[in-house]
């Protein structure tokens, strides 16, 4: 039970600050969730759609997972999964807060700023960092097959939309992100 309510309280505090951000960005009249919407390339479309699918998937399969996989884990497995969690849940705070107004869901259509201070001189792609901790937290917490399936199968999808979002700070930035990248890394650590 103790798990239960640890995996509950990490999944509601992630997306929290996610549903939170959009709220407050709607209040300045941004549009944040841009993800498979709008007159972009068909291959980006794609992608975003699935990646959506995949993650709305990857919810309901670690909300089930929490509630009915009666497994016994290792302790120290669970309390690491735990510790992935909160970790999880700073990374992505940590990106939506330093992010500002430029935060998006997809690949925007307009022009934001390209932030790497904070967290983004550690990380060109914080948000998809806590994506993946979280994903990897209630798989140690709660591991069976479809959630281990679903969850690897999200986190190829934000991987290939990390690709294409790269591609589009290439084509909006130019060479401010030329340099960018090459002192910071797509996930995590400085050159």
């Amino acid at each position: 039970m103790v798990y239960q309510i640890a995996a509950f309280s990490i999944l509601i505090l992630f997306y929290t600050f996610y549903i939170a951000k959009i709220v407050l960005q709607k209040k300045q009249s941004i549009k944040t969730n841009q993800m498979g919407m709008g007159n972009k390339p068909k291959k980006v479309l794609l992608i975003e759609r699935i990646m959506s699918v995949a993650t709305v998937l990857t919810i309901v399969v670690e909300v089930s997972s929490i509630l009915f996989v009666k497994q016994e884990l290792p302790q120290g497995v669970r309390i690491a999964g735990m510790v992935l969690g909160v970790i999880a849940i700073l990374f992505f705070a940590f990106a939506t807060i330093t992010m500002k107004s430029s935060w998006r869901v997809g690949i925007p259509e307009e022009k934001t700023t390209l932030i790497t201070d904070g967290i983004y001189q550690w990380s060109r792609n914080p948000a998809f960092v806590g994506f993946d901790l979280l994903y990897s937290s209630i798989c140690l917490m709660f591991c069976n097959i479809p959630l281990v399936i679903v969850s690897v199968w999200a986190a190829v999808m934000l991987h290939l939309q990390i690709l294409q979002e790269e591609e589009h700070m290439r084509r909006m930035f130019g060479e401010e992100y030329e340099n960018y990248r090459k002192h910071t890394f797509r996930y995590f650590g400085r050159r």
